[in-house]
């Protein structure tokens, strides 16, 4: 009587598919190490200074190595934007929702994007140099970036309405006017601390959120 086919995979099968997930596991690592390098290179001369050759000087790869993870500098520079989101998201949005919502946690949300604002005035914003290299043009990169802004422009309102409906902020406050003024405080830090290398800048945008919330508070109820 033949012997029966055990359908198990054989060993060599079994290290032919370990083999292959350790490549790929590798493989993935190699790739982010690129875009973390990138990162680094473009926050200090932006989207557009990425080049495949920097990135393959600084990693010490060839071209093709390099290449072979992207496919295209345009593909390169969309990761490096995700990459960037990422790094906000877990620096300034997650820790301020253990804030209680409201006043609060929009509080939380502007003092972690300040914390972040006040080290990149020495590298650079990603979503500052890349509006100016991006705002009139079309295409993935513009699309990723804009993505990645509106993304956090619509945490920041979902805290100004939930103020509102706990009663922290006046009723009539239009969420997209005080948003509008407290990315400007972001916007003229940038300007004033990294071009113009104005002293007390920080303090004058902390303050400047300061007035914001006191000229959107709800007013307290009056003595019976």
């Amino acid at each position: 009587m033949p012997a029966t086919t055990s359908s198990s995979p054989t060993p060599r099968a079994s290290r032919g598919r370990a083999g292959s997930a350790r490549a790929l596991q590798k493989g993935q690592q190699t790739k982010q190490a690129i875009i973390e390098a990138a990162l680094g290179l473009a926050t200090h001369i932006g989207l557009e200074g990425l080049s495949i050759g920097a990135l393959a000087d600084v990693m010490g790869m060839s071209k093709s190595g390099v290449f072979a993870h992207f496919g295209s500098r345009e593909e390169l520079q969309v990761s490096v934007i995700r990459e960037y989101h990422h790094c906000f998201e877990q620096e300034v949005f997650y820790p301020a929702m253990s804030a209680p919502r409201g006043v609060q946690r929009l509080r939380a949300l502007f003092d972690n994007w300040m914390k972040r604002t006040s080290i990149e005035i020495d590298s650079g914003c990603i979503y500052i140099s890349g509006a100016i290299e991006f705002d009139d043009r079309t295409g993935p990169v513009r699309d990723a970036l804009a993505h990645s802004v509106l993304t956090w422009h619509a945490a920041m309102k979902r805290a100004i309405k939930q103020a509102k409906e706990l009663g922290q902020l006046r009723s009539d406050v239009v969420e997209d006017q005080m948003l509008f003024e407290v990315h400007g405080l972001i916007l003229a830090l940038h300007y004033e601390a990294r071009f113009l290398k104005n002293p007390g800048s920080i303090e004058r945008a902390l303050t400047g959120f300061d007035n914001i919330l006191a000229r959107f508070a709800a007013q307290p109820p009056a003595a019976g």
